[in-house]
């Protein structure tokens, strides 16, 4: 299996793990007699503690190294799969979405490592857009696997099919060969003490936060997307998944797009670009998204914008540091993710128009990443004086 095969299996965890089973969350709702609130909780649930565990598993992974942490994280993965698929309970169904978020989170926390160590300069920012057009495909086909599984079995299928793929990247563990890395020494404590170096590294710090904010529209989207498409719309799950499908075209349209443009064009001029159109999708869905036509034409903008971004942000914030790896790419991928199951669980309160909450989180999803650029400019201007 090719390093980047593996890695790309690895990074695409989180939505094997969230978009497959989105057209059940109805069907969970009606089974356990729960509201959307509840019942996305089994969703949010997942990207907390997936986000939680990748700040244990960053650190250490720079202490014993890639492997042996990517061999547990998997493996509890898959007996989350199982647990899943067995709930009797909505309580039961988040606690084992706790026990396969642990897992997962090796996998995603590591897939950023492992593409600092192996890759670095061009040929890395290419590496994460071809990533980025590979990842995109699993929030695409992953709901209209989900809708096809749910027409000829229960929702319980959905994570029994989950633990059957995540085998293959548990078979990539074994085999892959491991890279030679600089280990932090010291106890545990002085393991996760590494991230107070990391975040006093001021230009690290800046742009991981506020690039973080990218994609709360799009997390916003992923919550309450099968409530708007079936309820408000009154669309089929089968119609909801092509609607979703074309968000997730719109991520691997622009991390292709990326790769192109990341061999002619600076870094910093595709990533202003971007956020441009992060900000422009999300005052659309503000203002015209009415029907399903036009709310799946903004949310594409904005995707496919994320989709451009998120490569080279990426790129940006693991230039920024040297040693850590591990920890960096953990604290990276957690502030992403924290921000998006904060904006998953804000969206799915009862609002007058989630659509309008959605087109709010893009507005300063776009703003946010932009004001630290300027920043940090006219921070480093200052120092040049």
């Amino acid at each position: 299996m090719s390093n980047f095969v593996f890695i790309t299996l690895l990074a695409a965890f989180p939505a094997l793990s969230t978009d497959m089973y989105l057209p059940a969350i109805p069907t969970i709702q009606q089974e356990f007699g729960v509201n959307l609130a509840v019942a996305n909780l089994s969703l949010v649930v997942f990207i907390l503690f997936l986000s939680l565990c990748m700040l244990v598993y960053g650190p250490l992974s720079d202490k014993f190294g890639r492997k042996p942490i990517l061999i547990c994280g998997v493996g509890t993965f898959i007996a989350g799969c199982i647990l899943c698929a067995s709930s009797v309970s909505i309580t039961m169904l988040i606690a084992s979405r706790v026990i396969q978020a642990a897992g997962a989170g090796a996998a995603s926390a590591l897939s950023m490592a492992l593409a600092k160590d192996l890759y670095s300069g061009v040929k890395r920012q290419q590496l994460l857009a071809y990533i980025g057009v590979i990842i995109p495909l699993c929030p695409m086909l992953a709901p209209m696997l989900g809708s096809a599984i749910l027409k000829f079995a229960s929702w319980r299928w959905i994570f029994f099919v989950q633990g059957v793929l995540a085998l293959v990247a548990f078979y990539g563990t074994f085999v892959f060969k491991e890279p030679v890395v600089e280990k932090t020494k010291g106890g545990f404590l002085s393991v996760l003490s590494r991230y107070l170096v990391v975040i006093k590294n001021v230009k690290f710090s800046t742009y991981c936060f506020a690039f973080s904010f990218m994609g709360i529209g799009f997390f916003g989207f992923v919550a309450a997307s099968a409530d708007i498409y079936t309820r408000t719309f009154g669309l089929t799950q089968q119609q909801f998944a092509m609607f979703f499908g074309l968000n997730a075209f719109g991520f691997m349209a622009g991390s292709f797009t990326c790769s192109r443009l990341c061999i002619s064009y600076s870094s910093s001029a595709i990533l202003k670009a971007s956020l441009l159109g992060i900000l422009i999708s999300g005052l659309g869905t503000c203002l015209f998204a009415a029907d399903p036509v036009s709310f799946g034409i903004t949310m594409f903008i904005g995707t496919f914008s994320i989709g451009v971004s998120r490569p080279v942000s990426n790129h940006m914030i693991l230039e920024t540091v040297d040693r850590d790896i591990g920890t960096a790419s953990a604290l990276l991928t957690f502030t992403f993710y924290i921000c998006g199951s904060l904006a998953m669980q804000f969206v799915s309160f009862d609002w007058a128009s989630k659509i309008m909450v959605i087109g709010l989180m893009g507005v300063l999803g776009g703003i946010i990443p932009i004001s630290s650029l300027l920043i940090m400019r006219e921070g480093h201007s200052e120092v040049q004086q």
